[in-house]
């Protein structure tokens, strides 16, 4: 019994030891487990305020959930942890779904979606000539950033995730720097110090890690943090229903502009519908038609991610995902965070969840797809009642 107690207290020591001598983001790592939606409170954040006297409110549709799902969709959404699934066209909400004990007054992580709100801040920096060129170097904002092939790389580069970073997108490694990007509390220091280990401009490799430098880059350029210029620029003049919430690296830090900006489903579809309205909303142009044309373009100058083919899926921190002959702009989210917007039917489908489908096609989710098909249906439902 001596010898048992023994050696159960010597574990315990050398496991406080070996725990206590880990980083600090491998601690919060292994406290933390794996990444959730509902993460709020794990983390210190900005709030992005929205101005509560001038909300625009989505109306419903004349056939608002008059839909009902058949048993093997609601199966399918459920099987993956779906929280909200919303299906929206020419403005109104015609479908909305909350699951799972969730409803439109919680938020969620949207996660690498959004990556695609600062695409869209960097362009309007862009159209506010806060940025001179995309093709400025990262370098002309942050001046350090000139180590060996550092001093190459461009805005550009950044947008469409061919700067070339030594950063591993690993999700379920303790010590990747993924997961030290999303637990530590040393993120500039820690992307402003990555090597170049590819040319610069050549090819198509996700990489949360250069949104991230992009996102320090606009901030030198307008000089305000990411929270407010979101705050000003987007969340404010899109109306807005809901404070957002954007989570940082530690209390004061720098958010996490690669992966976690927290809003409702409702609010999450204003994204969507500044995609289909070109940048526009309510008659104010946000950001140029110009830049919106390019953002929802595949770089096609880049090669793809496996460096066969030209870029077909990707423009400016936008994915473009090919459905029934339509490639339809998308923000994305690692959890199964998604924002289609589907410019032939002027429809906008929102699903955010606890889970994605782990196979892939190319370099999209089967999931993706199935959401988009139980959407279809809505919008092509023949009657108010479909069974």
């Amino acid at each position: 019994m001596k010898r048992t107690i023994y050696i159960c207290l010597s574990l315990l020591v050398i496991g406080g030891i070996t725990y206590f001598s880990l980083p600090y983001y491998a601690r919060q790592a292994l406290i933390h487990l794996m990444p959730v939606v509902d993460d709020l409170e794990t983390f210190h954040h900005d709030t992005v305020r929205h101005n509560s006297a001038n909300v625009w409110h989505w109306p419903h549709d004349r056939q608002y959930n008059q839909y009902r799902l058949t048993a093997d969709d609601a199966a399918y959404l459920d099987s993956l942890h779906t929280l909200s699934f919303l299906v929206i066209r020419h403005d109104s909400i015609l479908f909305e779904s909350y699951r799972d004990g969730w409803n439109d007054t919680l938020t969620s992580n949207l996660y690498s979606a959004t990556k695609t709100i600062v695409g869209l801040l960097t362009g309007i920096a862009l159209d506010e000539g806060k940025i001179q060129s995309l093709d400025d170097l990262v370098s002309s904002y942050i001046p350090t950033y000139t180590q060996g092939r550092q001093a190459d790389v461009t805005l550009r580069h950044l947008l469409t995730m061919s700067g070339g970073m030594a950063w591993d997108e690993a999700y379920a490694s303790l010590f990747s720097v993924t997961t030290h990007g999303y637990y530590g509390n040393d993120l500039y220091e820690l992307v402003t110090n990555l090597d170049v280990t590819e040319e610069p401009g050549v090819q198509f490799s996700y990489r949360s890690g250069e949104t991230q430098l992009l996102a320090f880059a606009l901030e030198a350029a307008t000089g305000q943090t990411l929270s407010k210029y979101a705050e000003e620029k987007l969340w404010k003049p899109m109306q807005a229903e809901r404070d957002a919430y954007w989570l940082l690296d530690k209390e004061g830090g720098d958010e996490k502009a690669f992966c976690c900006f927290h809003t409702t489903a409702r609010d999450a579809a204003r994204f969507g519908r500044l995609l289909l309205h070109h940048g526009n909303w309510n008659g104010k142009q946000l950001v140029s038609t110009g830049y919106m044309d390019e953002l929802m373009h595949p770089a096609s100058y880049l090669r793809d991610q496996w460096g066969k083919d030209s870029l077909s899926y990707y423009g400016l921190q936008t994915w473009l995902f090919p459905y029934r002959g339509e490639q339809i702009p998308c923000l994305r989210g690692m959890l199964g965070q998604y924002i289609f917007a589907i410019p032939s039917r002027q429809a906008i489908v929102v699903r955010l969840g606890r889970k994605r489908h782990d196979v892939y096609c190319g370099p999209f989710t089967v999931d993706m797809t199935r959401y988009l098909d139980i959407a279809m249906k809505i919008l092509d439902a023949d009657s108010p009642l479909h069974l």
